[in-house]
């Protein structure tokens, strides 16, 4: 089975890699990705996909499907870039990782006349925009038993824990006045905003370990003379769980509240965008891919240590059986994601062919879901139980 998976892998590999590059020197944020759409499903419709575009309500997410009946597996591709960063997070890997998995899985269902469907979902936007939870919220993933992903990194890493995030955005509004002639008659909105930061500052150590709280100033006034009128800033609040995510929501609305008393001004705090969750880990799947990765040759390690990242990913983790599989593209090199260092390896021959290591083996895992009834049950009955363990 392997080394068919490799040879089907071989045969589409220099189509794959074009795509790559393409989408890798072409980025567009997220619900723009026209190109990086089109693209794809030229390669889909090609292998003998039956498309969906747009999927849901959103103009480039799609659903490429083939099979008959039950069970259906599903990769998910990502290939939205950061903004004025570029792919420094590999999200053309992710898209090529998906694309020659799906059509291997495909190939391999179609040659042995085997039951059972396969599924590559399209999802925009995962930088700061959630695109998935829109997909869920318009029953894209409905059908869907159980999904993959991956993601290039460091290293190879069996899966970790992702923390939910709510993001908030605050506005502050108070009076004008002249900075030095006048500067009684106004009501400083940017004072309201360090304030806030100062508050927050001092609340970071009451906070769970694995709790994390950032913000940014987004507009802080026109000019020096000028005591400004509105100051705005973007929030982003990180936890393990709904329980203390709530929590945290409600002291952070706490210290707007009380900035804004201190200085007289007015506010507004709102709900930015979409609301990842944390996510529900699958023990089967993750021990098979830390199996298959050992194999292959990829050095595979056991995280060590909870996550502090958040991902939309980790929502469909709360509706099917699904892991993120993480794979190393920088060789000995410890480049951070969302770098300039990572972005250039993201181009690279190396990134490339590690990505077609983790479709191999994304294919294989998906190919046993598929035909092995004793696998799917424990994949199943594991995400069943974490599930209402999670409540």
């Amino acid at each position: 089975m392997n080394n068919q998976i490799k040879q089907i892998i071989n045969g589409f590999k220099s189509e794959i890699r074009k795509i790559s590059d393409n989408i890798y020197r072409n980025p567009e944020i997220g619900f723009a990705e026209h190109k990086a759409c089109t693209w794809q499903l030229e390669f889909l419709k090609q292998q003998g996909f039956s498309i969906k575009c747009p999927a849901g309500e959103i103009s480039t997410a799609y659903k490429a499907v083939y099979g008959k009946g039950t069970p259906i597996f599903c990769f998910m591709a990502e290939y939205d870039a950061l903004p004025g960063k570029g792919h420094a997070c590999g999200h053309n890997l992710i898209a090529a990782s998906a694309l020659a998995a799906g059509a291997t899985v495909k190939q391999v269902l179609q040659k042995g006349n085997i039951p059972g469907g396969i599924i590559i979902m399209g999802c925009p936007a995962e930088e700061g925009k959630s695109g998935k939870i829109k997909l869920i919220k318009q029953s894209c993933f409905k059908e869907i038993e159980a999904a993959l992903i991956s993601h290039p990194y460091t290293k190879t890493l069996t899966e970790t824990t992702w923390l939910g995030v709510l993001r908030y955005k605050v506005t502050f509004k108070g009076e004008s006045s002249h900075a030095s002639i006048a500067p009684q008659k106004g009501k400083n909105a940017l004072d309201a905003a360090n304030l806030l930061f100062s508050g927050v500052n001092a609340w970071r150590q009451y906070l769970p370990e694995s709790s994390k709280v950032h913000g940014i100033i987004t507009h802080g006034g026109d000019a020096p003379n000028i005591i400004p009128d509105i100051a705005g800033c973007v929030f982003y609040l990180r936890a393990e769980n709904e329980k203390i995510r709530e929590e945290m929501s409600n002291f952070f609305k706490d210290i707007v509240k009380g900035a804004a008393l201190m200085t007289g001004t007015g506010y507004k705090c709102t709900v930015l965008g979409e609301s990842s969750s944390a996510n529900i880990y699958n023990k089967p799947l993750d021990n098979e891919f830390y199996k298959l990765a050992e194999e292959a040759g990829l050095n595979p390690q056991k995280s060590q240590m909870k996550g502090r990242g958040s991902s939309d990913f980790a929502n469909v983790s709360q509706i099917v059986p699904c892991i993120n599989l993480f794979y190393g593209i920088t060789g000995d090199e410890n480049f951070p994601l969302h770098s300039e260092k990572f972005k250039e390896v993201a181009g690279t021959d190396y990134a490339f062919e590690q990505t077609m290591k983790i479709a191999a083996i994304m294919a294989r895992i998906a190919l046993k879901y598929l035909k092995d009834e004793i696998f799917r049950d424990k994949v199943n009955t594991d995400f069943k139980s974490r599930k209402n363990e999670s409540g």
